[in-house]
């Protein structure tokens, strides 16, 4: 059922492997010389054929962001890995390895077509992400729990399905098991499900599947709930406003707070806390709804920055395009010049000609990228200014109504300090009512005690909002500082390519003029 390590030595996938690949797999003839002089870039490929050649792992394959076809098949695969920048992958076989678990699979969210026939599977798993999967194919492996079909359930556009030859297949119901839970399925091991076998299966299954719909039905409800949660809490986080729409704050103040705990015995405290929660929520609710503003307002500005970005690289590009179109057809006349021309002084004044039409392109498009520097320059310092100045405006309002969390703070350990003082006082005059727990009593055995155990509670309180302060204002400029240096950095890496793009043109231009004259020379002399 799998391939052994026979006497070939096993390799590794490796970049002498995948260049050779690509030279025998690319376009042949001219084109294909073509191809091979200018290089082929490995993100450029859609295609690639890696079979039959005793791969044991694979690897260096992250290039391939463009792959949409992979054969790996009759390898000596062991484990699925190396794949996840394959974004783009619609085609995959891994057909006739020595794989045992299915995984490594769920970057690739584009898959329609999936072959694992002859390994040594013996569970379907790990790859709920590939939602388009239309086929598959993983027969003559080790399935034999028939339940693991339900697995499936979730690809909603699988149609056909290659189980054949796993040990599961014995099983009594076997076809129309799976024609009962997937009934969608089109093809069942090379076969067209017959309406006899989905008439069979409806009777059989009906109530089971009508129940099995009902607890998926569930299930989904709550993964919805779930997600929306956790889309809403990522929408907070990117605002830097998380739990502040609430009394978490408020909460968390009180959290590790066992003198406070203490304190809330004594008479007034309990609506002394419950005014001081409401105004604090009052608090952190503008801090929220001003937090989710301000993250609207700051994405806006972003997206306005990147699309003024991309117009001006766009523009550039086409500037630059219609110079090369240009040249090129006068580069096209220049050759046609030369193939013809048979005095050897008029083919050195014609090349020296167009060395000099090669310079006047390079300088052109040079120019044009030096104006766009200059373009993407001021862009850049406009957005900084304008993000920078309105993040410092919106710290300003944030720290002001931190403030008034700490002015709130201040004025309810005053009161509370003021309760305190007067129960103490009445318990030194024995006209103390009310009952209290033996920890609380022990607090008021003289004003000292009372006054640390107040202070402490307010020191801690204190710390909170100081800590959820700098908190606030450490990620928002954080957040700034990683923008701004991955937007330099994007546009240095984007200015350094395009110049070598410039330069490599140049020198291809200058090195097929020397080819020709190379050709060309032989044929001159021999006039």
């Amino acid at each position: 059922m799998s391939r052994l390590h026979d006497t070939i030595e096993p390799s590794v996938v490796n970049e002498e492997m995948l260049q050779k690949a690509i030279v025998e797999q690319g376009p042949q003839g001219p084109a294909g010389r073509i191809a091979k002089e200018e290089g082929i870039e490995f993100d450029e490929v859609t295609q690639l054929r890696l079979e039959f050649l005793n791969i044991l792992k694979i690897d260096h394959l992250w290039q391939f962001t463009a792959l949409t076809k992979l054969q790996l098949d009759n390898n000596i695969i062991e484990k699925i890995e190396g794949l996840d920048s394959l974004v783009s992958l619609v085609w995959l076989d891994l057909s006739f390895n020595n794989i045992e678990k299915i995984e490594g699979l769920d970057k690739l969210v584009n898959l329609q077509d999936l072959s694992l026939f002859n390994n040594r599977i013996s569970v379907i798993e790990n790859i709920e992400t590939l939602l388009s999967l239309q086929i598959l194919s993983i027969g003559n492996n080790f399935i034999s729990e028939l339940d693991n079909v339900l697995y499936l359930r979730r690809f909603k556009d699988l149609r056909t399905l290659n189980l054949a030859g796993n040990p599961l297949c014995k099983e009594e119901n076997y076809k129309i098991f799976i024609a009962a839970y997937l009934p969608d399925l089109v093809y069942l091991d090379y076969r067209l499900l017959d309406e006899k076998t989905r008439e069979a299966a409806f009777a059989k299954y009906q109530y089971a599947i009508e129940e099995k719909k009902h607890n998926e039905a569930q299930e989904q409800k709550a993964k919805d709930e779930k997600k929306k949660i956790e889309e809403e809490l990522q929408l907070h986080k990117d605002a830097f406003v998380e739990y502040l729409n609430g009394s978490y704050l408020f909460e968390s103040m009180f959290a590790d707070d066992a003198e406070a705990t203490k304190l809330a015995h004594l008479p007034g405290v309990p609506t002394l806390l419950e005014s001081f929660k409401n105004q604090l929520v009052n608090l952190c609710t503008q801090l929220f709804e001003a937090g989710l503003a301000q993250h609207w307002r700051r994405h806006n500005e972003v997206d306005t920055f990147f699309s003024c970005y991309r117009e001006a690289v766009i523009d550039n590009q086409d500037r630059a395009a219609k110079l090369g179109a240009e040249f090129e057809i006068v580069r096209r006349q220049r050759v046609n010049e030369m193939h013809q021309m048979a005095d050897s002084v008029m083919l050195d004044g014609l090349v020296d000609q167009h060395n000099e039409e090669i310079s006047q392109l390079y300088e052109g498009l040079m120019t044009m990228e030096l104006q766009l520097v200059d373009q993407l320059e001021d862009i850049i310092k406009d957005f900084e200014r304008n993000i920078s100045d309105m993040i410092a405006a919106f710290l300003e309002h944030v720290q002001g109504i931190f403030a008034q969390c700490r002015d709130l703070e201040n004025h309810h350990h005053e009161k509370l300090l003021e309760i305190a003082v007067a129960t103490l006082e009445r318990i030194a005059k024995n006209e103390m009512e009310e009952d209290m727990p033996d920890e609380v009593r022990m607090l008021f055995v003289d004003k000292d005690t009372v006054t640390n155990a107040v202070s402490a509670s307010h020191d801690n309180h204190l710390l909170k909002i100081d800590n959820r302060e700098d908190a606030f204002v450490t990620r928002i400029n954080t957040w700034l500082s990683a923008l701004m240096k991955t937007i330099h950095a994007n546009e240095g890496s984007r200015n350094r390519k395009r110049i070598s793009e410039i330069l490599n043109y140049a020198d291809y231009v200058r090195e097929q003029i020397e080819i020709l004259l190379s050709n060309e020379q032989p044929l001159i002399n021999g006039q």
